[in-house]
Order: structure tokens, then C-alpha cells, then sequence
């Protein structure tokens, strides 16, 4: 059954959206506990570290705050570029961590993470469509990181056992997530995946769902949830999930 994500993005220690993951594009929410809190029905929550990844601080402390205070199994996403960030993530409480730019530098170091922590680290790959190639993004998403198959292969290659795969024209744009680029990045692999980007409808997650046999098993889902386009209640019921 695909697992649904809901996404807390925390920037100045209050959560936001961004359109596409553009610095300066912030929408703010209010608290992270307290945006949270509305989104906990799934068992997980996606946090991610804008100011870490824009290199401008840390929000380790409203990670912990969540995870102290809503006792949910926390992804973390967002500047974690060294192994002393990670294993300061998992200290944070984190249950899992996604790691980006310094995974495509360093793809060893992938490796090296994955011999320690396992499953519990994912790769995310964040794509845009330039002149005709799909390229993956680093550095908060404004540098080029090279060519996305040949990084795909470069992971399978030190192990890599789930990629979080971004289209980064549809993040935050409301527009449908692109089911076609996941499966071929499915396809591409024996990792699992994880859809992100775009998912604005329950029939969107219907859709993603119908294609869990072939290696995509959960969804990250943000602005629809902050923004009531439906409820996490509802998004679990159209997953099949049974009633609480």
C-alpha cells in the first residue's frame, strides 16, 4: 500500500511552501508542530530543512520538537551534507533521512551510509527537463548535478536502496505529479521509489498507487494537505488504508 507523506518545509523556524523550491517564493504556515500536528494521521511526516539546504542554518531543533511532541516517524530532507549532520538528524529522532547534494558529489559516501544506517537512507533526486535531457539539481536545487541516468546508475552501483524523485516544475505548482518520469526512474532501478512533486488531488494519489508494483511505494504531498485541497483522512482512504 503506498505510504503518504505529508510534508512540513520549515524555513526560519516557521513552515512554508516554496514554489518550486525558489528561495524568496515562501508562503508561511506558522509553527511546525502546529502545521504538524494537522498532518499526522499517516504515521509520517517529511521535513525538510530549507535553511540547511540554502546553506543558511539549521532547524534541528524544530525536527526534534516535532518528534518529541507528535510522536510520528519523521523523513528528513535538506542539507545534510556530511555524516555528523546525519547522525545528527538520527539524534534529532528522525526515522529516516534523505540526503542530496553531497550524495551526488560523493557518491561513495552514499555507499558508506547506507552500510551503516541501511534502508533508512534515501537519495533525493531533484529533475528538471533542460533541452530535452533530464538533468538532476544541487545546492537547494539551483546548481546542475549532471545527467539523472547516469547518477541513477552511479547509486545503484554503491547500493542505494530508495531514491526520492522529484520533478522540480511540478513542486508546489499543483499541477499533478509526473507519473511518467517516475517510472521510467522505476524502471531504471531495483531501488525503491518515492514520488514528490505535484500531487494536488486524491486521484493523483490513485494513480501513483496503481504503479506500487513496479517500485514506487509512497508519496510526499505538501501544499494540497497545508492548503486543504483534502485531508490527510481522506488521502488515506482513497489509499485503502482502513478506517482508524
Amino acid at each position: 500500500m503506498l505510504t503518504l507523506f505529508p510534508a512540513v518545509d520549515i524555513r526560519g523556524g516557521q513552515s512554508v511552501r516554496l514554489f518550486q523550491g525558489k528561495a524568496g517564493s515562501e508562503k508561511v504556515y506558522g509553527s511546525p508542530v502546529e502545521v504538524g500536528r494537522v498532518l499526522i494521521g499517516a504515521g509520517w511526516l517529511h521535513v525538510v530543512d530549507l535553511d540547511a539546504a540554502f546553506g543558511e542554518g539549521d532547524n534541528r531543533a524544530a525536527v526534534r520538537q516535532i518528534v518529541d511532541k507528535l510522536g510520528v516517524n519523521v523523513d528528513v530532507s535538506g542539507g545534510l551534507r556530511d555524516s555528523e549532520a546525519v547522525a545528527a538528524a538520527f539524534a534529532a529522532g528522525a526515522s529516516r533521512v534523505s540526503v542530496g547534494t553531497a550524495a551526488l558529489e560523493r557518491p561513495e559516501w552514499v555507499g558508506e551510509l547506507v552500510d551503516r544506517y541501511g534502508d533508512k537512507v534515501a537519495v533525493d533526486l531533484a529533475c528538471s527537463l533542460v533541452d530535452g535531457e533530464w538533468r538532476v539539481s544541487t545546492h537547494g536545487w539551483v546548481n546542475d548535478g549532471g545527467d539523472l541516468w547516469e547518477v541513477l546508475e552511479r547509486f545503484d552501483q554503491v547500493g542505494c536502496r530508495r531514491f526520492v524523485v522529484t520533478d522540480v516544475s511540478r513542486d508546489g505548482a499543483m499541477s499533478g505529479p509526473n507519473v511518467e518520469l517516475l517510472r521510467e526512474v522505476a524502471a531504471a532501478t531495483d531501488a525503491t521509489i518515492t514520488a514528490s512533486g505535484g500531487v494536488s488531488t486524491l486521484d493523483d494519489l490513485r494513480t501513483l498507487a496503481r504503479y506500487e508494483d513496479e517500485g514506487i511505494d509512497g508519496a510526499i504531498v505538501g501544499k494540497a494537505l497545508v492548503e486543504g485541497a483534502f485531508t490527510v483522512d481522506e488521502a488515506l482512504e482513497a489509499l485503502g488504508y482502513p478506517r482508524a
